[in-house]
């Protein structure tokens, strides 16, 4: 935008620029209403109020500002003063009866569409609504507190809990009924509402191959036992081992519980670290299906692992070891890689700092890992300091006995925390890049007798066989697991 103001841009462009070499055409002379009107658009009449200030322009703009503002109030309507109108009068008789049935109300209180009559004369309202004649529910077993006391917070009489809590005792311990259980009842009629509805039905799984069922019959309640036919065939998952092994098993729909208990029972055997994207677990659960259609998995029964040339099968006795097919079992003692998919970055020995800038001795191994991935006890222990600790950044120390520490640096967070006993497999903390750091990864030491040595290296183990009438019973139960197919 051009401003008049502006210099030397009177023939800035457009018709009012002058072409080189064109004649002068002379004007015709103007009349004297022609000149007035050609002054009038001459000027400028409502100025930039904000420059050239107390000059005859700013002047004239002002006047024509205070123009506008009193011609605005003189037309202005009176302020205070309600604005004149007209309203349609009030409807009456059977216009106003109509026109209420038609309105939104009739709808909102359930009307069809169309053209009703208003309620009259004729309609009387009730004074209290009927109660229903049965009433279901629902109760849910908590944690704590009486089983009377919840039925009665349900609804029930003291006289029909303390009933239903007996008959329910004599089938199974109320000790046994697990919280959460959903218990469906049905509440009978009752003369008023001064007084609990009785208890008509009520039906409870008290185990998974047992259901419990109360029904009145004349004056009391009688106590119906529903036994439920269970199919005890375990259930076996095999799939390859893929980017993760923790996440592959989580996939094909393992619990987390049963995962970390496979997990810990591999690494008494096979180093996790060396567990690779082409390997094949192998889990066998126990199962219980009921013939309801419902099914829960118990412990880990068979955990093997298929790593090319070698395969590891590995079996729960009822010591609660685990043993080789073979009838064998490595005691805890050997040390396992702390994490998976492991790749070794610094070794163990003399070595040139890369932020310090001189050479020292390293006294354990730098293991390449990605931002917050699991570290694993490589064998049993307690943690005996978990925190801050110099350029170590957030360290863990733990003793496994036998004068043997393990120290782990540069966490990103902990998992455990100082006294705690851990289990080999357990998780201790994660990676990260704390302290003197280039970036993620775990520093771990191995310290015998308060020297540290090689943890590559560093191996403990002994060895439990099985034999005679154990053994046999031991290779009855392998041959059995093994002929479960997966995913039957």
């Amino acid at each position: 935008m051009f401003l008049r103001s502006d210099h030397d841009l009177e023939q800035a462009g457009g018709t009012a620029t002058m072409a080189f070499g064109r004649a002068i055409v002379p004007q015709p002379e103007l009349g004297l209403v022609d000149r007035l009107r050609a002054a009038a658009l001459q000027i400028d009449w409502v100025p930039d109020l904000g420059s050239r200030i107390g000059s005859l322009d700013w002047w004239r703009g002002a006047a024509t500002c205070a123009a506008l503002c009193a011609g605005a109030i003189a037309i202005a309507p009176p302020i205070g003063r309600p604005l004149l109108g007209t309203m349609p009068s009030p409807l009456s008789g059977t216009d106003r009866d109509e026109a209420r049935a038609q309105a939104i109300a009739p709808i909102a209180w359930g009307g069809d569409s169309g053209r009703h009559m208003a309620a009259n004369d004729l309609v009387v309202p009730l004074a209290e609504a009927p109660e229903r004649p049965i009433e279901d529910r629902t109760v849910t077993v908590g944690r704590g507190g009486g089983f009377g006391d919840m039925l009665q917070r349900a609804g029930l009489s003291e006289r029909d809990a303390q009933d239903a809590t007996a008959l329910i005792s004599s089938a199974v311990p109320l000790g046994d009924l697990k919280p959460g259980t959903q218990i469906p009842m049905t509440l009978g009629r009752r003369p008023n509402k001064t007084v609990a509805r009785p208890l008509e039905a009520l039906s409870v799984r008290a185990r998974f191959d047992l259901e419990l069922t109360l029904k009145r019959v004349g004056g009391g309640l009688t106590l119906t036992r529903q036994a439920i036919a269970i199919d005890n065939t375990p259930l076996r998952i095999q799939g390859p081992v893929g980017g993760s092994l923790y996440r592959s098993a989580r996939a094909a729909g393992v619990p987390v519980k049963l995962v970390e208990t496979y997990i810990k029972a591999i690494a008494t055997k096979f180093a996790i670290g060396r567990v690779s994207s082409g390997d094949t677990y192998d889990l066998v659960i126990e199962r219980q299906r009921a013939a309801t259609g419902e099914q829960q998995l118990g412990n880990l029964l068979f955990a093997g692992l298929d790593h090319g040339d070698k395969k590891t099968q590995l079996v729960k006795w009822t010591d609660g070891t685990w043993y080789e097919a073979s009838g064998q079992a490595e005691r805890q003692g050997m040390f396992t890689m702390p994490v998976s998919m492991a790749r070794v970055t610094s070794s163990f020995g003399m070595r040139f700092h890369p932020l310090l800038g001189f050479t020292r001795m390293h006294k354990g191994i730098d293991i390449g890992t990605p931002w917050g991935t699991p570290i694993h006890a490589p064998a049993d222990g307690t943690i005996v300091y978990a925190g801050r600790s110099g350029g170590y950044g957030n360290f863990i120390k733990m003793a496994h006995g036998g004068n043997i520490v393990t120290c782990y640096g540069h966490l990103s967070r902990f998992a455990t925390r100082s006294g705690q006993h851990v289990a080999r497999g357990q998780v201790i903390g994660y990676s990260g890049s704390s302290g003197l750091s280039t970036g993620p990864h775990l520093h771990w030491e191995v310290i015998r007798n308060g020297v540290a040595v090689n943890p590559r290296g560093f191996s403990f183990s002994s060895i439990a066989t099985l034999s005679g009438e154990q053994l046999r019973q031991f290779k009855a139960k392998v041959a059995s697991l093994l002929a479960v197919r997966p995913g039957a």
